[in-house]
């Protein structure tokens, strides 16, 4: 969050009684501004947008979208009107995404965007809801007693873009989709170590509570005058240390996906469980600094990373996956769930604006990689990542 309000949330609530009380908006853009999304996930995720960089622009311009789609969606959770209920902002979120599963997209950049990845990658609706559900599970203020909650939360708000990233990359063989749900889960549980203290002084805790209580803390008289101690601090390192055990097993799904993909998604990987590592440095104390990765380490993960597209190692026998993540690759298998076609009108309608919306990221797609193709060594790939990034 960067403490303000998109200007997607604020055009979507000037939109909201219009689209909420019946009337079908003017039909919208026959494009979406593909920069506007990238600035989402510039300000967003400075770790994902470096990443990103290092994708194959038939990947990274949908994964950009998706992102946009993501950030607007927890932006309109988060920063709503403290008056507004969370039920009703979830109302309007769930109308946008049947629209957009619709081929009926509301005139806005990040709804645009998905509306035509879905339309490419015939991505499962039961994947964005889990998304909204994970929202909504935050904004009730939900607890979580054992690792195995925090994990079925986790699945909801991190192993779904895994899943969705996943056949975005043209890859759902149950294995890779298992790991990369996984990895969702570890960035997600490094992200509560790091922002412990963030969380504590916003009136949240996702530590498991029975974690806390095992090391002589109560969870709620913790949270009303939140301080770091030896007890939480080990409660952190446990924390780190299931993180730890899940970008492990990631790693094994990284072999699964195309070469192309794999150095940015293990870029990812290894930058994020970095943060585990500075956190650790500053003694598990995350309640009176955010743990930040150094820019020179980051490029050196980043480098590092850039070998993943040579062999990597392959589990010597089946993994189990996590029972937290079993339904997301269920769904990631399946058809997208799309709406019933449009009446004829207006359907002909809708896929002249997809052609041209398609169109349009064709034709960024094929900038991109002009643009690319200048990048001809590990150590120029790796400091035009991390300048793009700053």
């Amino acid at each position: 969050m960067d403490g303000r309000l998109s200007p997607y949330l604020a055009r979507v609530r000037a939109a909201a009684p219009a689209t909420l009380g019946g009337t079908v908006p003017a039909p919208p853009p026959a494009a979406f501004d593909a920069q506007a999304c990238k600035r989402l996930m510039r300000g967003g995720s400075k770790t994902f947008f470096a990443a990103s960089l290092l994708l194959p622009t038939r990947v990274r311009v949908p994964a950009t979208a998706l992102y946009a789609f993501c950030r607007v969606a927890d932006d309109a959770i988060d920063l709503r009107d403290p008056a507004q209920p969370v039920d009703e902002v979830l109302a309007q979120l769930r109308h946008r995404l049947q629209r957009i599963y619709a081929n009926d997209p509301l005139p806005f950049d990040a709804d645009c965007a998905l509306a035509a990845v879905v339309d490419r990658f015939d991505l499962p609706m039961l994947l964005l809801t889990a998304l909204l559900d994970g929202f909504a599970w935050d904004a009730q203020g939900r607890q979580y007693d054992t690792l195995d909650q925090l994990n079925d939360y986790a699945a909801r708000v991190a192993g779904t873009v895994g899943a969705m990233m996943a056949i975005i990359m043209r890859t759902r063989s149950p294995a890779a989709l298992e790991r990369a749900c996984e990895l969702g889960l570890a960035m997600q549980l490094t992200n509560i170590a790091r922002d412990v203290g963030e969380d504590a002084r916003n009136g949240r805790l996702y530590l498991p509570r029975d974690w806390m209580r095992e090391a002589g803390i109560d969870p709620d008289v913790w949270l009303a005058a939140p301080v770091f101690n030896e007890a939480i601090g080990g409660v952190v390192a446990r924390l780190l240390a299931a993180a730890d055990a899940l970008y492990a097993r990631a790693e094994h799904g990284i072999a699964e996906l195309p070469r192309t993909c794999r150095p940015a998604i293990r870029a990812a990987r290894l930058v994020y469980a970095e943060i585990g590592r500075e956190v650790e440095r500053a003694g598990l104390d995350s309640m009176s600094q955010r743990a930040v990765v150094p820019r020179q380490r980051k490029l050196a993960l980043i480098t590092q990373a850039l070998g993943a597209a040579l062999v990597l190692p392959r589990p010597p026998h089946p993994l189990t996956p996590l029972p937290a993540v079993r339904f997301l690759v269920e769904a990631a298998q399946l058809a997208s769930g799309r709406m019933p076609h449009l009446p004829e009108s207006r359907a002909s309608a809708s896929g002249n604006f997809y052609q041209r919306t398609l169109w349009v990221i064709d034709l960024f797609e094929r900038v991109a990689e002009r643009n690319r193709q200048g990048i001809s060594t590990l150590a120029r790939s790796g400091a035009d990542t991390m300048k793009a990034a700053e």
